[in-house]
């Protein structure tokens, strides 16, 4: 047996372990066989550690893939005490395309997890009539969805998951199955893969550490 057939399943159980061990299983429910991907997303937000998260399947969710809210019966708590649901699509129709979570390739499922808890970071910010009115706005606002959508996508990014987020939006864009009316929908409410890259180089300088030099004598 080739000695990359053994590396490779041994160190994706060590990535496995290292994110399970930065994040609190103890208040985050998911299903098992998304878990691998739940635990990489999650791993990226350590602001999170202490937020109650369920993450749920639901046979069909309308005009999205998955969906965040505060869980009904902790709306009305302190917003640092507030719960949220994810919920998951079991069946994916986008025009006449037709998807199962199981035909979703891991790295965009990781993005998409990536983009909802984004919006988990914006709520977490939010009071309860924030909230309320954001709800209202969201239903019949499209340049408030814009916005928020870009909000949650700037978060995704700026918390390291810049690649992940670009691989789910190539996974539509590049899709030659669907329509380009549907496509630019996606553009003109999302972040654009040209913006993601911008966003992903700024966060790489940012990082970057200052280089001091010493001045010629």
């Amino acid at each position: 047996m080739p000695l990359t057939s053994l590396i490779k399943p041994i160190l994706y159980f060590t990535i496995s372990m290292v994110s399970a061990q930065n994040i609190n299983l103890d208040n985050k429910i998911c299903p098992e066989s998304i878990k691998k991907e739940v635990i990489e997303a999650i791993s990226f937000y350590p602001e999170l550690y202490d937020t109650a998260i369920e993450f749920k399947f639901k046979d069909n969710i309308k005009k999205s893939t998955m969906q965040a809210q505060p869980r009904f019966a902790s709306f009305f708590k302190r917003k640092e005490n507030r719960e949220y649901v994810i919920l998951i699509s079991r069946n994916i129709q986008i025009e006449g395309e037709h998807f199962t979570m199981e035909d979703i390739p891991s790295d965009v499922k990781v993005g998409w997890l990536g983009h909802e808890l984004g919006h988990v970071m914006d709520y977490r910010e939010r009071t309860n009539f924030g909230m309320l009115i954001f709800g209202i706005k969201y239903l019949f606002s499209s340049a408030h969805i814009k916005e928020v959508e870009r909000t949650a996508d700037t978060y995704a990014v700026a918390h390291g998951m810049g690649d992940y987020i670009l691989k789910t939006k190539n996974f539509i864009l590049d899709n030659a199955s669907l329509s380009e009316k549907y496509k630019e929908r996606i553009r003109r409410l999302y972040i654009s893969p040209e913006e993601v890259m911008e966003l992903i180089n700024e966060n790489k300088v940012e990082e970057e550490p200052e280089i001091v030099g010493e001045k010629g004598s």
